[in-house]
Order: C-alpha cells, then structure tokens, then sequence
C-alpha cells in the first residue's frame, strides 16, 4: 500500500469516528478541523497564516453572504435572495454602530464592489474585524451571482494568536468522503505556505463532539 493510499485511508478512518461520535442533537452540526502547527510563530511574518480556501464540497449549512453594491450589481445580488447593502445604508451605518455591528453578525462573508470599499471599510471594519471577518473586494464588472456561489463554499485558513489553524470543513450529513477532499484541501494550502512539516497534529470533529486525531 501507498504512503498516499495510507494517509486517505487514515483520515477518512478518523472522519468515520467522529462523526459516529457524540450524541445527536436537534440541530445539524458542523464538522470542524483543527490543525496543530510545531515550531510557528504566529506573530511572525513567516508564521502568519491568512488563506481563502474554496472547498471542493459545499457545507450543507451554507454561510451566510453580504453583497455591498450600487446599479445593476446591487439589483441582481437582491434577485439571488442575499443581503444587499448600498451607498446610503452606509452613510447611515456610520452613525449608527448598532447597525454595523448587526450586519458582521448576520454576514459570513461581505463581498463589495471596489468603489465603496473606502467608505465600506471604515464603517463596517471595525464591527468585522473583531468578528475574524473582512471586506471583499469585488470589480465593478463581476458576476456577482457567480461569485456569491463561490463563496458559498468558503472558509477562512488562518492563525490567530496561538499556532493553530481552526475552520469548518463539513457538515454531519456529508459523506466521509467529501469530508476528507475538504481537509485534503485545507491541509494542502498550509503545507504550501508553511511546509507539511510544520503540521504538528490534526483533529476533526464535530460542533458538540469529541475530537478525533488524524494519524500523520
């Protein structure tokens, strides 16, 4: 057998366990990844980690997606059914917190066209900073409908304070195997970034389970 056909085998045998693991609930849980790096220093430029990953599963439990828009792009992102904010709702925003605060709660992802990034970005900013969220630019002339379909399946990759990398990957109603392209994914883009040595331990679990290590 492989080293590559080994490791799947071992990853899709730890996504079995935890999803067999834990009680159910009256809530569809989401299946979490949990990478350990070694020897990174998040605080360094070099050990600073701030990725994009475009799964190749969709979560059943979509985020939720904000498009921030004037004209045409603003009246197709309201035919798709998504939050549209425009150039006055931020002027009002402005004065207002409370406003902004609400939208970096009820928004995952905040896609806005490039003209209103300035104004977007000083007064939405500060309410998504916090959140671990930031304003996407989007060109005046995207397919907003395409790329609200992107970002559907979209998480963010990144270290924080602590040398760790903590993301979605799934839901509990995905098969094994989706779930295991999706950390394949996830596991790629740090390998990329920091080398795969530098992967210290992997978990997976789900919301209210019990964590499961990956052997490496």
């Amino acid at each position: 057998m492989s080293v590559a056909v080994a490791e799947r085998e071992a990853l899709l045998g730890a996504v079995e366990r935890a999803l067999r693991l834990g009680k159910k609930r009256r809530f569809k849980q989401s299946v979490d990844l949990i990478v350990v790096l070694k020897d990174v220093d998040p605080k360094s430029p070099e050990g600073r980690l701030r990725e994009i990953v475009f799964l190749p599963h969709r979560p059943r439990k979509e985020p939720r997606i904000c498009v921030v828009a004037e004209g045409d792009m603003a009246i197709k992102a309201r035919e798709l059914g998504v939050p549209v904010y425009g150039r006055s709702d931020l002027q009002e925003m402005r004065g207002n917190r409370k406003l902004a605060k609400k939208v970096a709660q009820q928004c995952d992802w905040v896609l806005i066209r490039v003209d209103l990034m300035g104004l977007a970005g000083g007064v939405l900013g500060p309410a998504l900073g916090p959140r671990g969220k930031a304003p996407t630019p989007v060109p005046p002339n995207a397919d907003i409908a395409q790329l609200v379909e992107r970002y559907k399946s979209a998480v963010w990759v990144r270290t924080r304070n602590q040398p760790q990398v903590m993301c979605r990957v799934g839901t509990e109603d995905m098969s094994p195997e989706e779930i295991a392209d999706n950390i394949e994914s996830v596991l790629n883009v740090i390998a990329s970034k920091l080398g795969r040595q530098k992967i210290g331990k992997v978990l997976v679990k789900k919301t209210m389970g019990i964590p499961v290590q990956v052997p490496l």
